[in-house]
């Protein structure tokens, strides 16, 4: 009986491995049907367009547009890069070139300023974060691409540039004059706010250099009570060193994941205890024109609880892109869409952005009769009738060598007229007293 039962176990195991066989074997069948079916559709319609178009249009150049219409439908910044653009893309990249100091993307297929970098010609001409470039010169940016963007705004040093650009909250478009030049950024500063050991950190783009600078500014001030760290207007940069940020402020624990279609490519970053640096109490500012490793940092802090994020939603900018050839050259390639990032909580950035904590808008900071700006929180009335009895007392004039360190100096003025480091300033002092 025993034999018998274990015979029938037998077929039918076999049964079921056959019968599965079968059932890939015509899976794969349909599946090489399908590709070849597609395969010859594009075909089809390429030699049609090829012997039908109104225009005499060559076979390399129709496979072109295709390739670039294919890239554009896939994501916003997916996209073909033919000789001239690949060379323009390793000049980027590589060399110095002249510009204009913005980092663009497309949002509801528009071509918007993500955001001006700090002291560059967009900057210094006006360009803000949101705007929605419609011309560059007199050519419309409609169905333009991204690179194709990129590389008409690019140009030789000296030379103007007009864009004309849709501002919330104005009623009719905006022409700026802008002079290109060389880009060269200043990624981080630190400064000290006036009569607060408290230390003031900008970031303004996540270059090689970030990490290094950040650690040194903080080793510089040990006395410093908290941080402020602001990642306004940040278009991201490396993730390294986003990585290497997020790490001087946190002992262990994953950082950011990168995710790509097969769950077994998921790569992890974690921190590193060795790396932990200060443990003080961190507010990060930041805003819609902060993006990407800006991101990675805001969400990363905010996930571990290691920060209070203040500020606007940011853009939302969470995938990852790798440039690959696709002739033996090399001289052309597509930049193609990989994976996506996903911070500590398993929550992705791409399309929803960081949400701060704590709402704050830009503009100056509401004062009350005239003085500076007041703090309603119980546990902090007497710490703020410390500060405004200091603030009546005679106060000696600068001499020159104060002035020498002005810029290394936060001022009660500037933090005045800048209401989202006003609110970031007042939590911060919230969290020292509360780590008291």
């Amino acid at each position: 009986m025993m034999k018998k039962l274990s015979k029938l176990f037998l077929i039918a195991s076999l049964v079921t491995l056959l019968s599965q066989s079968v059932i890939a074997k015509e899976e794969q069948q349909e599946n090489n049907q399908s590709r070849f079916e597609s395969l010859s559709k594009l075909t089809q319609v390429i030699g049609t367009v090829e012997k039908y178009y109104v225009d005499d249009i060559k076979l390399e150049e129709i496979v072109d547009k295709a390739l670039k219409g294919l890239m554009q439908e896939l994501d916003a910044h997916s996209t073909y890069l033919d000789k001239k653009a690949s060379k323009e893309m390793s000049i980027q990249t590589s060399g110095e070139f002249g510009g204009l100091g913005i980092t663009v993307g497309m949002r509801d297929a528009a071509l918007t300023v993500i955001a001006p970098i700090d002291d560059t010609p967009a900057y210094k001409a006006g360009v803000e974060s949101g705007d929605i470039i419609l011309k560059i010169d007199d050519k419309s940016t409609l169905n333009m691409t991204l690179d194709e963007a990129v590389s008409l705004m690019r140009g030789k040093p000296k030379t103007s540039i007009t864009l004309t650009v849709v501002r919330k909250g104005e009623n009719k478009p905006i022409k700026i004059d802008i002079v290109r030049d060389i880009i060269k950024i200043k990624s981080v500063f630190a400064k000290t706010i006036e009569d607060e050991n408290i230390l003031y950190i900008r970031v303004s783009s996540f270059d090689k250099n970030v990490t290094d600078k950040m650690k040194e500014a903080i080793k510089a001030n040990p006395k410093a009570k908290g941080v402020i760290l602001d990642l306004r207007n940040n278009p991201g940069g490396l993730l390294t060193q986003a990585i290497g940020v997020v790490d001087l402020f946190v002992d262990s624990g994953v950082i950011v994941s990168q995710k790509g279609r097969n769950i077994s490519d998921e790569e992890k970053f974690e921190a590193i205890p060795a790396n932990t640096i200060t443990h003080k109490p961190l507010v990060v500012l930041v805003n819609g024109g902060s993006a990407s490793a800006s991101e990675i940092v805001s969400g990363a802090l905010q996930d571990h609880k290691r920060a209070i994020v203040v500020g606007e939603k940011t853009f939302g900018k969470g995938s990852v892109q790798a440039i690959l050839p696709i002739t033996a050259d090399g001289k052309e390639n597509i930049k193609l869409t990989i994976a996506k990032y996903y911070l500590p909580s398993g929550r992705t950035i791409q399309a929803t952005g960081i949400t701060p904590d704590v709402v704050a808008y830009p503009g100056a900071a509401v004062k009350e009769n005239g003085s500076e700006f007041k703090i309603k929180e119980a546990d902090l009335k007497k710490h703020l009738e410390v500060e405004l009895q200091k603030e009546n007392g005679t106060k000696k004039a600068k001499n020159t060598d104060e002035d020498d360190e002005s810029n290394k100096v936060l001022t009660k003025k500037q933090i005045e007229e800048d209401n989202q480091v006003t609110v970031g300033l007042a939590i911060l002092k919230s969290l020292i007293i509360v780590n008291k």
